[in-house]
């Protein structure tokens, strides 16, 4: 990976491996240093300081500065600044520890001369000032305004967008995520990589909305303590060391001036880097390696800065030897970093040329692009939300538990769902599709809720009308605030990602029997207790193949009867293999097995099992059309006759219906699967029995014949 955060973790804090001298130091005693130096900034803070020292730290707090907004300018990629944060906080503090040692030389020395709190502080008084004190003041005056006004609160408010924007932006961008991990353009390492930098990226913006208060902070402090700081040294110049006004006022706005300047233009300076910087992401790993590793990782801005330096130390007035002491070290620096960079480039090449001369690219084989998905649902860009909705129940999360609940209720394993965006789509819409052919679609509205009368009478609740896509009944989509009011009207309501869910439950129950493959059969009866092994052992392939069972399996879930109970079903088929190899009348007899389960999951709520028989009239007519014997077996009914047939079923169940009735069509074993043939291409729910199937213990209420 190319950013910087990466490098780091492989690098050792970003310093170049190998490396001798003065780098390898830095790299074993960071920490060291780290401590020592946050140390030293509070030590300033108590011990005084003389002027020499002084001017050698406020040189450094130059450098400093110029150092981070030089790297905020070269990096490339947000996570390459990650420790932007705690670098502000360290320049921060150290510009204030700095100016309170300052005020309390110009303070203490200040009637001793110009020169009283060092000659940096001098030099940017005497230069500002041009010789005429409200000329200093008013041109300060003007720099602190455009710091605390422009840069610093526009810095903030970039922040505060910014790290909004960042956290509206994270369900696409996990979502990309998950996509590229189910395509297999990506390994779950990789997946949990790139969470991580999302995660890491999310809490550095809401960290720099934070920082950007300590940029402010800085700010009004500088202006107060430049205030104090005039006002304090006039009255100590007049009352204790015997100075005319004048004077006073002379020599104290000179050093309060040059000292405000010194500090302010540094906090200008990592004002403008904040800005830069702001766009960019999250910490990760010690300070002292986030530090040192990325002020360092590139060479041009250590060059850009050495070069400043050494021009500012020929400024007139201004100390050469802090200045060419400090740029001089940061050019061998950046010397030594180019050098190793280079190495490390040319070793990379080297061995990315050796690699590809040992190794021949393999082909993508041909065979690949004839996977299918088995189940795969594309949303449109408005439903990414529903991926990553932590509010509620994620779509991820009520997909595990469909499948769960499908192989506890049908003892069918459902595929994985693949969830892919299709920009294709309308933003709200999805496509559920079944080894990538369309089995079903809808639209839904993310935040609103969808609120359904079980009678299916039109609602009173205001709404945007329309149809639940998974069984076409009515419907609207409503606020959320009128939840309570619907419920209290005894209305349906459901979130949208329950409404994909329900309609990937319906479609996948409805193809059921073409997402059984042999594979899935043969895992089926792998997964077996022991004690059921040695029946499977008796039955394949001696008296039925794997493809037989498959074929058994699919004839079941077709009308949506569970094989959990798998011992029980190759129990039917073996009895049934004994005297017909037909794989209908094979099932026929297996559901006579399993009557029990037949009976109970058509049993309503007050223990009867509601019918409607098929009258004698009709079993004679369908036993009569049946010809050929075995596999050729088949229904040859007269086209007028089974529209005559159609059309009685149809009035008597939507008869039933109107009374809130679901009933069960009885007919003869002989004739129930032709029966069932019929019915299911114009009512697929329909449940057809055989009077073999109602177990002996089942209670039964007819409620009418066709």
């Amino acid at each position: 990976m190319s950013d910087l955060a990466t490098g780091n973790a492989k690098q050792g804090g970003g310093l170049p491996p190998g490396d001798s001298g003065g780098l390898s130091f830095l790299a074993r005693r960071g920490d060291v240093l780290m401590a020592l130096g946050v140390v030293g900034i509070l030590l300033m803070l108590i011990v005084p300081m003389p002027g020499w020292l002084l001017d050698f730290m406020l040189t450094l707090s130059i450098t400093f500065s110029v150092l981070v907004l030089m790297t905020s300018l070269f990096i490339e990629k947000p996570l390459q600044f990650s420790s932007f944060p705690t670098i502000l906080l360290i320049a921060t503090m150290l510009r204030l520890s700095l100016n309170l040692a300052s005020t309390r030389l110009i303070l203490s020395e200040g009637h001793t001369g110009a020169d009283a709190a060092g000659r940096v502080i001098q030099a940017f008084g005497e230069f500002l000032m041009g010789g005429t004190v409200v000329i200093g003041i008013i041109v300060f005056a003007i720099l602190v305004i455009v710091n605390f006004i422009v840069i610093t609160k526009g810095s903030g408010r970039i922040a505060e967008v910014a790290a909004r924007f960042s956290l509206d932006a994270m369900p696409g961008k996990q979502m990309a995520i998950d996509a590229d991990l189910s395509a297999g353009l990506i390994d779950e390492e990789s997946a949990r990589t790139r969470r991580k930098e999302l995660e890491a990226e999310s809490t550095f913006f809401g960290s720099m909305d934070g920082a950007a208060k300590f940029v402010r902070g800085d700010a009004i402090a500088g202006l107060l303590i430049t205030f104090i700081n005039i006002i304090g040294g006039i009255i100590v110049g007049v009352a204790t060391n015997d100075m005319s006004f004048s004077d006073a006022m002379d020599r104290y706005t000179i050093l309060t001036i040059g000292d405000g300047l010194v500090s302010q233009i540094p906090a200008l300076i990592v004002s403008t880097a904040a800005g830069l910087v702001v766009t960019k992401a999250g910490v990760s790993g010690s300070t002292e390696k986030a530090l040192f590793g990325q002020l360092s990782y590139h060479p041009k801005a250590v060059w850009v800065s050495a070069v400043l330096l050494t021009l500012l130390g020929l400024m007139p007035g201004l100390p050469i030897l802090p200045f060419f002491l400090v740029g001089g070290t940061l050019a061998y620096v950046a010397y030594l970093l180019d050098q190793k960079q280079k190495n490390l480039v040319a070793a990379e090449v080297e061995a990315q040329e050796q690699a590809k001369a040992e190794v021949k690219p393999a082909e993508e084989p041909i065979a690949s692009a004839l996977a299918l998905d088995q189940i795969r649902l594309e949303l449109g860009y408005g439903l990414l939300t529903l991926i990553n909705d932590e509010s509620g129940y994620r779509l991820t999360d009520q997909i595990k538990a469909l499948r769960r609940q499908l192989a506890s209720d049908m003892g069918f394993v459902m595929p994985s769902v693949r969830i892919l965006d299709n920009m294709q789509l309308p933003s709200n819409g999805y496509t559920i599709r079944i080894k990538e052919t369309e089995a079903g679609s809808g639209e839904v509205r993310p935040g609103m809720l969808l609120a359904m009368d079980p009678r299916g009478e039109p609602l009173s609740v205001p709404g945007e009308e329309t149809v639940e896509p998974a069984f076409g009944l009515p419907a609207s989509w409503i606020d959320p605030s009128y939840k309570e009011e619907a419920s209290f009207r005894s209305y349906t309501v459901v979130d949208s990602a329950t409404v994909v869910t329900t309609h990937i439950t319906e479609v996948i129950k409805d193809n059921m029997p073409d997402l059984l493959s042999y594979a899935e059969t043969q895992k089926l009866l792998d997964d077996l207790p022991k004690e059921s092994q040695k029946l499977i052992a008796d039955l394949v392939p001696g008296q039925i193949t794997v493809s037989g069972i498959q074929r058994v399996l699919q004839n079941l879930l077709a009308e949506r009867v569970s094989i959990r109970d798998l011992a029980t079903i190759l129990e039917g088929i073996s009895e049934a293999t004994g005297y017909t190899q037909n794989v209908v009348m094979i099932t026929e007899h297996v559901r006579n097995r399993l009557s029990r389960q037949l009976s109970s999951s058509n049993t309503t709520g007050d223990g009867f099992i509601p019918l409607i028989t098929l009258s004698p009239e009709w079993e004679q007519a369908f036993a009569e059309s049946l010809t050929g014997n075995g596999e050729d077996r088949q229904l040859a009914m007269a086209p007028s006759r089974l529209q005559e047939f159609i059309g009685a079923i149809r009035l008597a169940f939507e008869r039933q219906a109107q009374q809130g009735e679901v009933p069960v069509l009885l007919t003869s074993p002989g004739i129930r699967p032709y029966v069932r043939s019929i019915v299911e291409r114009f009512r697929a729910s329909t449940t057809v029995m055989s009077q073999n199937e109602i177990h002996p213990k089942a209670k039964i209420r007819t409620l009418g014949q066709v």
